[in-house]
């Protein structure tokens, strides 16, 4: 990689400097500005907002960030604020620290004069946020120059650069769009003044905050505020404030209280201390406060530390970043819950979006693999037009495998996980379902070969046998005991029939005998050990547990005249859980486990199975106890399990807002058999009526219908004539664009 850059002098972890790149236009142009880093940074250019960044990416595979504009002639400045965290987190790998930016018109490069300095008023290494988060922002306002971005800064005694040295491959154009930034105005819903009331500055950060006296009737040393901003969202603080000079301004963040009356910078399951925290020292008279790095959080509280009567708030607000900055699916029914359900899905899907799909906007913002091939994907589908995000959450995972093959279970940095490695095949295949781009199939053919090799050496006579990496099945899972684990055995026999299609979609035969093979001794398998436990009635189905047996009905591995039995023990099993059972375990942290537990999660792969088997009333009735808990509780976005003590963002809890959107509205994409092909299967339950919006590339698809005693009437309306295939995908087609039908009741 050529052209990047560096700050010169010693380098050190949590440093952050100020580069000032000036170009000169001789006639107005249309310029293409491409921009990567080695950790996160805000651009501006001619001191507006222009992006921030990077894109994360895999080591392999790094992409700049491509950003269009036109300009006048004349001279422009872009000024880039980079940190250096200097340390491994969720989003990107340790690296040496570089800048990296090119400016194109008409496909010639545009020179790019560079200036830079330390932005030494950051406090370095003063506490981590966590140990899979960047570093707190502890500045001192005063020492650093507040118009250094400005066209007209006169920077003739900044220094030049130095060449960055690094080990990337030259970037890629980027795969994904530019990351939203959403202004929101805030309101406080609880002020006062407060004192002092534990410890020096930095005895212990976090502490400190939460100890302060918000009540006091002793002289104020300061004021506060607090702020409900309506869902856990990802973002930054963004406050205009008239104030003495070295007044202390300082924030915390929160998803929610623990069990006191402020907003505390904890952030619980975090693997070591945590302080989700910034701390600002003002220059004096009206000035704006606002982080580089964003955090999560629902609630913030502002505490200003100064005369009392010397503090004014001017502006309130926040900028949150997320993927999507609205919404295109919609989805509404005759049962207000479920339409309030629905979308605590969709907004729990945008808050857990940035450049990739994460798992929680607070804890950590890692690009699980599991969170794309898995709820995430079909959330997506249902409500966004651009589903590039997932795409390349794929790919990521696949150039991010291990040396045997195994594609990443999180990229970056890296992280293994046998279940996820076989679900990123059906993902995969389901992504082209979805999409009909075929383009992914071929790019991750030969990874997908590679990491399915990864499981041959622990395939045996009894199955796929323990070893290869975690197989993460669900919270709370108990295997059980046994040779094989009977559910890690369902996903990688479902990945070996998925890649069997993605072979026989690309018209491939690489290693079709094998995976054929491996694909009857797998079913072999399972079908015996199934059906030898479901015959001995209850006991045996108790035997395999909950997960087995829900896995089992959505691969269609038991047999007809056992369904019946299979589909009673899911149900009871579900039904002696809580939030159905109130006296039933509780998960209260990741390590316990118990065969009397259900997760919102697991409930993705779960309800399906049961819904095919026309218990939909059922799974609209778990959907209003389970999920309206949390509602109960208070919650906007989905808990990630049904005990407040986790993270109350995830999207992978989130699955009936895309079952409510296909099994109700009951359209279903399936690209792969054609452009614009959809399997219409409608379960309406004892619902009355439902109406939606599907987006597609071509725009969005509308569903309308009501029901008597015996019909559906149902309205369909594309932009553009779609092929309806009428129950299954192996019917006929019939060419729709605008149509009213009438199908059969189906419940």
């Amino acid at each position: 990689m050529l052209s990047a850059i560096w700050l010169p002098g010693e380098t050190h972890p949590d440093q952050h400097g100020a580069f000032r790149g000036k170009f000169e236009l001789v006639a107005d142009a249309s310029i293409e500005i491409r921009l990567l880093g080695a950790s996160f940074y805000e651009v501006s250019l001619d001191d507006e907002f222009l992006t921030q960044g990077p894109i994360r990416y895999e080591h392999s595979h790094p992409e700049y960030s491509s950003h269009l504009v036109v300009l006048k002639k004349g001279t422009h400045v872009l000024g880039v604020h980079l940190h250096w965290v200097g340390e491994t987190t969720r989003m990107l790998v340790k690296q040496a620290p570089f800048l990296w930016c090119r400016a194109f018109s008409a496909g010639q490069e545009v020179p790019i004069a560079w200036k830079c300095q330390p932005l030494n008023g950051y406090a370095r290494t003063v506490r981590r946020i966590n140990p899979q988060l960047s570093w707190i922002e502890w500045h001192n306002t005063q020492e650093d120059p507040p118009d250094w971005r400005a066209v007209a800064t006169n920077d003739w005694k900044w220094s030049a650069p130095v060449e960055a040295k690094i080990d990337l491959p030259d970037p890629h154009p980027p795969t994904i769009g530019e990351v939203s930034q959403i202004s929101h105005s805030l309101k406080a819903m609880a002020q006062g003044n407060l004192i002092e009331s534990f410890g020096y500055e930095l005895d212990d950060i976090p502490a400190r905050f939460t100890l302060r006296d918000l009540h006091t009737t002793l002289p104020p040393q300061g004021v506060w505020r607090r702020y409900d901003l309506g869902r856990v969202r990802l973002g930054r603080p963004r406050f205009k404030l008239d104030l003495p000079a070295g007044a202390v301004v300082e924030w915390a963040m929160a998803e929610h209280f623990y069990g006191v009356d402020c907003v505390t910078p904890y952030i619980s399951l975090s693997t070591g201390p945590s302080c989700n925290f910034d701390h600002f020292i003002a220059r004096g008279g009206v000035q704006e406060f606002c982080p580089l790095n964003p955090n999560g959080g629902r609630y913030l509280e502002v505490h200003v530390l100064g005369p009392a009567a010397k503090i004014k708030f001017v502006e309130e607000g926040f900028i949150e970043r997320t993927y999507w900055s609205k919404v295109d699916g919609a989805f509404q029914c005759d049962d207000a819950l479920l339409n309030k359900i629905w979308t605590m899905g969709i907004e729990s899907l945008r808050a857990c979006s940035e450049d990739s799909i994460i798992d929680n906007p607070t804890r950590e913002r890692g690009q699980w693999t599991g969170d794309v091939v898995s709820v995430g994907m079909d959330i997506a589908a249902v409500g966004f037009a651009d589903m590039r995000v997932l795409r390349r959450g794929l790919t990521q995972a696949g150039y991010g495998a291990r040396a045997d093959g195994l594609v990443s279970g999180l990229t970056p940095p890296g992280g293994y996980l046998s279940s996820y490695a076989a679900q990123w095949v059906d993902a995969c295949v389901h992504y082209f379902e979805l999409t009909g781009d075929r383009s992914l199939l071929e790019e991750m053919y030969p990874l997908a070969l590679k990491n399915l090799e990864a499981f041959e050496p622990f395939v045996k006579e009894q199955g796929l046998t323990d070893g290869l990496a975690w197989a993460f099945i669900d919270w709370g899972y108990d295997r059980g005991g046994g040779p094989i684990d009977l559910a890690m055995n369902c996903h990688y026999l479902s990945a070996l029939r998925q890649m069997l299609r993605w072979c026989a979609l690309l018209k491939k035969n690489e290693r079709v005998d094998l995976l054929t093979e491996r694909e009857h001794h797998i079913e072999k398998v399972l079908r015996d050990t199934i059906r030898g436990a479901l015959s001995a009635g209850p006991e045996g189905a108790q035997k395999l547990g909950y997960h087995t047996n829900a896995l089992a009905l959505r691969l269609g591995l038991v047999d007809a005249n056992l369904e019946k039995d299979c589909v009673a023990h899911v149900k009871q099993h579900i039904l002696n859980c809580f939030p159905n059972n109130p006296d039933a375990p509780r998960l209260s942290d990741p390590q316990v486990t118990s065969r009397q537990l259900i997760t919102p999660y697991f409930a993705h792969f779960a309800f399906p199975a049961l819904i095919d088997r026309g218990e939909m009333d059922f799974v609209l009735d778990q959907y209003r106890k389970c999920w309206g808990w949390m509602i109960d509780q208070g919650a906007t976005t989905c808990f990630e399990v049904f005990d407040p003590r986790w993270s109350h963002c995830h999207q992978w809890s989130g699955c009936p807002t895309w079952q409510l959107s296909r099994y109700v509205l009951g359209l279903h994409p399936r690209m792969d058999l054609g452009d614009d092909h959809y399997v219409l299967k409608l379960w309406s339950g004892s619902l009355k009526q439902a109406s939606g919006v599907l987006p597609t590339k071509k725009g969005p698809i509308t569903v309308q219908w009501t029901r008597d005693a015996q019909n559906i009437a149902i309205q369909i309306k594309s932009p553009a004539p779609i092929n309806v295939h009428m129950g299954s995908p192996d019917s006929a087609t019939q060419v729709i664009q605008s149509s009213l039908l009438k199908l059969p009741l189906n419940k």
